[in-house]
């Protein structure tokens, strides 16, 4: 028994801001983005990431035929909830209108969706449900520092979702790994310990060296090293995707098509030449979103298959990396 996708949907934020619009924030251009990065626009929300969520969810249930009544589990992937809890699936499952079952919320940054859906993998493979509903879903403009321009450009909002199924084909192989040691090349400030026992505010990263002599925190905002981060990737995802195709006794040649995090054209591009691929078996559309973090794969998995893109038969690999640093792959057939 495996899992296989049965449905797909997402959400995209009506408010579309441009290049030339970030150019009025900080000091950058768009010549010069779209030549580091390629983005040319990103999605930004007026809503939370609950109401993202379950418009992508409502829209993967409608491709699959399935209503929330045939649902056995909700799984969200998200470093941006609107509360700390209840978590964001339950808050799904009630915008939903489904009942008694499982919620659960996955952090994972980057990798979230690909860890939510080889979670779920496991569970249906387990025989314990049959089907479940997978979400990434982020609303990361509110943790962005808009007057840094080495990360404000890069990232915006939006939610994916699908649906898995018990069924003969699907996931075919897995791997996910994390370096908790390089986690602090990518962070984002939590709310400090401060409680009767501490006489200020103590950030509890303090611990990993980040902050050292550091007396005030940014707040709630994203942080990175970008140099450390474009390294981490090109060399990782070779790796994880060779793993993963090993596990399934297959090569690089017999898959039809890659589905990356969107993370930056510059690392989808350098994945390609190290696996020695052409560039048109790894789909992108970093130029319209940037990076949504858990969400980039699932919406491009909507776009592929809502285009006629994807074929069942086909064999699709998907890959994400990110904050953790996390990275992980899952090698199915479509």
């Amino acid at each position: 028994m495996k899992a296989r996708i049965i449905g797909t949907g997402s959400y995209a934020p009506i408010h579309t801001m441009r290049n030339d619009d970030l150019a009025q924030l900080v000091e950058t251009n768009d010549e010069w983005i779209q030549d580091h990065t390629g983005i040319k626009e990103r999605r930004i929300s007026d809503q939370g990431t609950v109401q993202m969520a379950s418009e992508a969810a409502r829209k993967a249930l409608e491709d699959s035929d399935i209503t929330v009544a045939g649902l056995d589990m909700i799984l969200v992937a998200t470093v941006t909830p609107d509360y700390s809890f209840p978590n964001t699936a339950s808050l799904v499952q009630a915008q939903l209108g489904a009942k008694d079952i499982p919620c659960i919320d996955l952090s994972a940054a980057c990798s979230g969706f690909l860890f939510a859906m080889n979670t779920a993998n496991a569970y249906i493979c387990s025989g314990m449900y049959k089907t479940i509903l997978v979400i990434g879903a982020e609303t990361l403009s509110k943790i962005i520092d808009w007057t840094d321009r080495s990360t404000c450009i890069l990232f915006g909002d939006g939610a994916g979702a699908v649906v898995m199924q018990a069924a003969e084909t699907g996931i075919m192989a897995m791997e996910m790994g994390s370096d908790g040691s390089k986690g602090m090349v990518l962070y984002c400030e939590g709310r400090p310990l401060k409680n009767p026992i501490t006489e200020q505010e103590v950030l509890t990263g303090y611990q990993y060296g980040h902050a050292a002599g550091k007396e005030e925190t940014d707040g709630e905002k994203l942080h990175m090293d970008g140099s450390d981060v474009f390294k981490f990737a090109v060399r990782r995802i070779p790796d994880t995707i060779h793993k993963t195709l090993e596990l399934a006794g297959m090569t690089v040649d017999q898959v039809d098509h890659f589905v990356l995090h969107q993370a930056n054209r510059r690392i989808l591009e350098a994945a390609a030449r190290r696996l020695d691929l052409p560039i048109e078996k790894f789909p992108m559309n970093i130029d319209r979103y940037g990076n949504i973090a858990a969400a980039s794969i699932p919406i491009l998995l909507d776009e592929l298959n809502h285009s006629g893109k994807l074929e069942r038969g086909q064999y699709v690999l998907t890959s994400g990396f990110g904050a953790g640093l996390s990275w992980g792959s899952a090698l199915m057939q479509w």
